[in-house]
């Protein structure tokens, strides 16, 4: 069964296994709020079927995501945490069943921050991960400011946030963000794989087992990325994300000097 909420998000549900894939390579997958909005239904969708026990979220061999897209997202940023993006980052941290993703190609803010709520993910090698929310003005999202250190170690974290600049796909590797690297022409069908091992599992056991090793922070997640939302709204309207954003629009370097 293949559903088309939005042409850019496909959603497609085959032998327990429920594949989201970024469909807008004409933009480079970067996400709409349409996209989050169509994301964030599919997570919900994929939560409370019983016939789903697996997600895979994959983009294109060449591409996995440019982040968000700034013109959709100065027309339309996020109005509360309702918005879509906001209810797709905790559709994301919250979700009960094995969440596997597949990365190829540039995966640029959220397209980062979102694999740190993924079981498991299989990168292509070359995949570049990077999240560059100081060069825009803004600060980390998706409790990326307590996850990332956890995981890369304070300094790595610091070098990834406050630098903004991009890390392959083996140095993912080395810090445990990816699982595997892999040629980028594999990388889908191998995260397909082994959804379908987990997809034959006792689902129960999957659930329960996610449930035991995330309990420990859930709610520390939820609060940082209430905290994370506040900070990047308020940021969103200062004199530093205006002129990062002026200056990507203009295809301009950004001067910060004054700011």
């Amino acid at each position: 069964m293949t559903t088309d909420t939005t042409k850019d998000i496909l959603s497609h549900v085959e032998a327990g296994v429920m594949t989201i894939t970024l469909n807008r390579l004409e933009r480079k997958n970067s996400i709409t709020a349409a996209m989050y909005g169509a994301m964030a239904d599919a997570l919900d969708a994929a939560a409370g079927d019983a016939a789903v026990r697996v997600v895979v979220l994959q983009g294109h061999e060449t591409i996995f995501s440019a982040g968000n897209d700034i013109g959709d997202f100065l027309t339309k940023p996020p109005a509360g945490m309702d918005s879509p993006v906001f209810r797709f980052l905790r559709g994301i941290a919250a979700f009960p069943k094995p969440l596997i993703a597949s990365v190829c190609g540039p995966a640029v803010g959220v397209g980062t921050t979102l694999l740190f709520h993924c079981d498991l993910v299989y990168a292509g090698d070359n995949a570049a991960f990077s999240m560059p929310f100081v060069n825009l003005g803004l600060c980390p999202e998706a409790a990326s400011s307590l996850l990332v250190p956890q995981m890369l170690g304070y300094h790595r974290a610091a070098e990834a946030l406050l630098l903004g600049e991009p890390f392959m796909a083996e140095a993912a590797l080395e810090v445990g963000l990816v699982n595997r690297v892999l040629p980028p022409l594999e990388a889908n069908g191998v995260a397909q794989g082994v959804a379908r091992k987990l997809a034959a599992k006792p689902l129960s056991s999957l659930v329960e087992t996610k449930r035991l090793m995330k309990k420990g922070q859930a709610a520390l997640v939820l609060q940082q990325m209430d905290e994370e939302g506040k900070s990047f709204g308020r940021m969103l309207g200062e004199p530093a994300a205006k002129e990062a954003f002026g200056a990507f629009m203009e295809k301009r370097k950004p001067d910060f000097s004054r700011i």
